[in-house]
């Protein structure tokens, strides 16, 4: 799996876990649910400060959402 793959399969695991939409998750970030989706699917590079705001959200770590460590 290529690295934006990962991101967005771990966001979407994470996602569902917590029992949020997409279009939540495209409020929370000030984006369209349609900009969102494209993010889980791998499609979209997201910046770092969102990157580590979402990490935050979801209390895991930047590495975690990365694939570079299996420790949330």
């Amino acid at each position: 799996m290529k690295p934006l793959e990962i991101l967005g399969a771990r966001l979407k695991a994470l996602r569902k876990e917590r029992r949020i939409y997409q279009r939540e998750m495209g409020e929370l970030l000030g984006v369209t649910s349609r900009h969102y989706q494209k993010i889980e699917s791998g499609k979209i590079n997201i910046p770092t400060l969102t990157l580590c705001a979402l990490a935050d959200y979801f209390g895991v770590s930047t590495d975690y959402l990365l694939g570079r460590s299996e420790e949330r």
